[in-house]
């Protein structure tokens, strides 16, 4: 059973990183199964087809980013008992996380699949679509948590504000990757940061 859930890990590992690299399409099942060194039959015994292996490939990687957010966000709560500092904490954190990893972002999955959606089923569109989702959900309830205490300079909506969180990271990450430099990135989630600051300070206030 544990050997099994590791040649499971292992295939996902080798097609996120292909897929990131290259894409979806241009990512084949014979080259997984040499990078892995597994047998065909092996592979499917795992994944029934290539769609099934989106479908895990895209659920593994949305659970992950949800348990980072909910860690980081999770020790911001932890750490002040004001909304809005506890969100500007957590974008501090997670700007200090992806200034750690030493060759930037790999990549969204989300954002990959979307650009590349007439490939997938509509099963997978919709596990991306309900992706975005949810992102706007979590981010849009605190900035409604914010605007319970600090008015906002503008009169701006909470999932709009939210939806800009995402456009950030996914921006950020095209971004440092066309520049080749890592820095790009976490450094879009600091200036994210400022702005949302500034949106919530008191007018008059320097």
């Amino acid at each position: 059973m544990r050997k099994g859930r590791e040649t499971r890990a292992k295939i996902l590992d080798a097609a996120e990183a292909a897929v990131l690299a290259k894409g979806f399409g241009a990512t084949s099942i014979d080259e997984l199964i040499v990078e892995t060194g597994i047998t065909k039959s092996g592979f499917f015994y795992h994944f029934r087809d290539k769609n099934e292996l989106a479908k895990a490939l895209l659920e593994r990687y949305i659970e992950n980013d949800e348990r980072i957010y909910d860690e980081i966000f999770g020790r911001a709560r932890e750490l002040a008992d004001d909304p809005l500092q506890a969100f500007l904490i957590g974008l501090k954190l997670l700007s200090e996380l992806l200034s750690d990893l030493p060759n930037g972002h790999p990549g969204c999955l989300v954002a990959t699949m979307c650009t590349q959606e007439r490939a997938f089923d509509r099963e997978i569109r919709e596990i991306n679509r309900q992706a975005a989702l949810m992102w706007r959900r979590r981010f849009g309830a605190m900035f409604r948590d914010i605007m319970q205490v600090h008015k906002p300079r503008e009169p701006l909506d909470a999932d709009q504000l939210a939806d800009m969180v995402s456009t950030v990271l996914e921006g950020g990450i095209v971004l440092s990757k066309a520049l080749k430099e890592p820095k790009s990135l976490p450094d879009q989630v600091l200036v994210f940061r400022t702005f949302v600051r500034l949106l919530f300070q008191p007018a008059g206030q320097p």
